[in-house]
């Protein structure tokens, strides 16, 4: 895209560097950098093995008990290191114990999407949107809560399909690093307070010091070319959207429009090509959460749960897009929104 949008505009590559919203960018790498020393330090694994043995043999509990933790771990870690964490988890317990593991698989990934909704930390295009608007932290909560808890609902009525059957699971015990969960929680809080007051460079190159110190390997854990993406995402689709002229959205239209964008091309580019038309954030933020919930390019964190669990993309259709009609209807409905 970048060679085709410096065809269109020969002056591009000057001022692509400064379409990036470096402050976002950094919010967003640091956080993804402390997501990751939760996740090596075990606690999260070790919480889904409890909750794996309350389901007591049962699928349906089984899969009751996984969603909303999974839905909640996505709100403080990020929903693409919630779905690394749990996906193997479902793909293994689904051998052991033979359960559906594509739709096991797809609800885990729409839990992921779904419990990121509700904190501006819970995924990249939330991070975007609180900064870009200067949001309170509990002010995007408080707007999102309604909607994340009727999806979360529906999702529910979702794993009430799972049939009650009886299931035998064994899985090995895992060790917790405590010194590593307590420094990445710190630093997630950290990364929060100073991201709101525009530190986040700051902050980011304390958040690398420190584990450069501390813990190398969740360093050399991090994917460093999640950087450049997102770099070329804001200043490819930032140019993109002043290439067009949407127009100033109405609340509704920017509803539809961001989830409609977010099942082509994914829903962080959706939001930055978004930005500029709208000033209401909650639609824009409703409709690029939503819109993670349909097609495996809605999120990364569909992609990485179909690339790990190994699962066609048909099979994760058949359950994606299912929910994301009927929630779309539903959020339509409270919203007060005809179409």
């Amino acid at each position: 895209m970048y060679l085709v949008l410096t065809i269109l505009d020969r002056g591009y590559p000057r001022k692509s560097l400064h379409l990036v919203d470096w402050e976002s960018l950094a919010l967003i790498t640091a956080l993804i950098i402390t997501s990751k020393g939760l996740e090596l330090s075990g606690i999260f694994t070790r919480l889904a093995i409890k909750l794996v043995a309350l389901s007591r043999g049962s699928e349906r509990k089984l899969v009751m008990i996984l969603l909303p933790i999974i839905a909640f771990s996505s709100a403080l870690i990020m929903n693409d290191t919630a779905i690394l964490i749990f996906t193997p988890l479902v793909v293994v317990t689904g051998r052991i114990a033979g359960i559906n593991v594509p739709r096991a698989v797809a609800l885990s990934a729409i839990a992921a999407n779904v419990g990121s909704s509700l904190t501006p930390i819970g995924n990249p295009q939330n991070v975007i949107i609180w900064k870009h608007y200067s949001l309170s932290f509990l002010g995007f909560i408080k707007g999102m809560l309604p909607y994340v808890f009727l999806w979360l609902v529906i999702l529910f009525l979702f794993s009430l399909m799972v049939k009650d059957k009886r299931i035998e699971v064994k899985v090995p015990p895992v060790e917790v690093n405590v010194k590593l969960f307590l420094l990445s929680s710190f630093l997630l809080v950290f990364n929060v307070v100073m991201g709101r007051v525009d530190l986040a460079r700051c902050s980011l190159l304390l958040t690398v010091l420190v584990y450069l110190i501390f813990k190398r390997d969740v360093l050399l854990s991090f994917d460093v070319a999640l950087v450049p993406t997102f770099a070329l995402i804001f200043a490819n689709f930032s140019e993109l959207s002043s290439m067009i002229n949407i127009g100033k959205l109405t609340s509704a239209g920017a509803f539809l429009y961001s989830l409609i964008l977010s099942q082509i091309i994914s829903n962080v580019p959706a939001t930055v090509v978004m930005l500029p038309w709208t000033k209401n954030w909650l639609y824009l933020s409703l409709g690029v959460n939503l819109g993670g919930t349909g097609s495996m390019v809605g999120s990364l964190a569909n992609l990485i749960a179909i690339r790990l669990s190994g699962i066609s993309v048909k099979e994760f259709h058949k359950y994606s897009l299912a929910y994301l009609i009927v929630a779309l209807l539903l959020t339509l409905f409270l919203l007060g929104i005809r179409i």
